[in-house]
C-alpha cells in the first residue's frame, strides 16, 4: 500500500484541466495543485473557468489539496497590493475545497537576512487571515525568494509559531540555492509544519539547473521519502517537474513512493 497520497501541479500535465485531470489519474494520482490554466495565473480565472476546472478534478476523483498562488513573489513593498489578491486566493481555495494556499516570501534581496523580520510580519499577518478562513498557508523555498533553503525555512519556523502557517518543501530549489537539500536542508525543518512536497530533479551546470526526471538527477529522493515516511509525513508529494518527459517522472515518483521505507 502506498504511504503517501502523489499528486501534481495541474499545469504540469496541460494548461486545460480538462486534459490534465484524465491523465492524472491514468497515473494513479489523487490530488490537484492549482497554478495556471488556459495560459494565466489561477488568480485571474473567471467564475465559470473555476467551476469548469473544479468539475474536471471531480469527475476524475481527484481533490483540490492546494492553490499555488504567487502570494509574495514580488517586492516586499507591493505588500498592499498582495494583501487584496490574498482574499481572491482565499476565495478560490473556499469554492475549489482546498486547504493549503502556497505563498512566497519576497524577491530575493541582495542581503536577504535585512529583510527577514519584513518577511516575518508579512507571513503572521497572513497567517491570521487564512487562519479566519479556516485555511493554511504553507511558504514554499524559492531560490528568487529571500527564504530558498531549509536552513532559511528553518528560521521562519522558528520564529512564528502559528498552526496555520506551514510549508511547501522543494528539495530542488534549495539545491539549486547552494544547500544539500537531503539530509542538511530537511533536517533544518520541523516535519510536523511540512504541508506539502514538490518533487522535481536537477543536475548543475555551474549555477544552472539541468532538469531530468525524478529520481535521475542530484536529489537524494529515495532518501527524502524515506525520511518523510519514518517524520511520518501523510500529506501530498506533487509532481512540479520542468523535464518533458511527464508520464517518465510520474513512474519514477510512483516507484519511489511504493518502496519508502517501512
Amino acid at each position: 500500500m502506498q504511504r503517501f497520497h502523489i499528486g501534481a501541479v495541474t499545469d504540469v500535465f496541460s494548461p486545460d484541466v480538462a486534459l490534465a485531470a484524465p491523465a492524472m489519474r491514468g497515473f494513479g494520482m489523487r490530488g490537484v495543485e492549482l497554478r495556471t490554466m488556459n495560459g494565466h495565473n489561477i488568480l485571474e480565472a473567471a467564475k465559470e473557468e473555476l467551476e469548469l476546472a473544479i468539475r474536471s478534478i471531480h469527475d476524475n476523483h481527484l481533490e483540490v489539496v492546494a492553490i499555488a498562488s504567487p502570494l509574495l513573489k514580488c517586492a516586499l513593498k507591493d505588500w498592499p497590493e498582495q494583501s487584496r489578491l490574498a482574499e481572491r486566493a482565499f476565495d478560490i481555495a473556499a469554492m475549489a475545497g482546498a486547504k493549503i494556499v502556497r505563498v512566497f516570501s519576497g524577491l530575493r534581496a541582495a542581503q536577504p537576512e535585512k529583510e527577514f523580520e519584513r518577511v516575518v510580519d508579512l507571513l503572521q499577518d497572513l497567517a491570521d487571515k487564512a487562519g479566519r478562513r479556516g485555511l493554511i498557508i504553507a511558504i514554499e523555498n524559492d531560490r528568487a525568494c529571500n527564504i530558498a533553503t531549509g536552513q532559511e525555512m528553518g528560521g521562519v519556523l522558528a520564529a512564528i509559531d502559528h498552526s496555520n502557517l506551514q510549508v511547501v518543501w522543494d528539495p530542488a530549489a534549495a539545491y539549486i540555492s547552494g544547500e544539500k537539500p537531503f539530509p542538511s536542508g530537511y533536517q533544518m525543518l520541523d516535519a510536523t509544519r511540512i504541508a506539502l512536497v514538490h518533487a522535481k530533479d536537477c543536475t548543475l551546470e555551474g549555477h544552472k539547473p539541468v532538469w531530468e526526471p525524478i529520481g535521475d538527477g542530484d536529489i537524494d529522493w529515495q532518501g527524502q521519502i524515506d525520511a518523510l515516511a519514518e517524520d511520518h509525513y501523510d500529506g501530498f508529494i506533487h509532481l512540479e517537474t520542468y523535464w518533458p518527459g511527464i508520464g517518465d517522472c510520474a513512474r519514477n515518483l510512483l516507484r519511489l513512493v511504493s518502496s519508502a521505507a517501512m
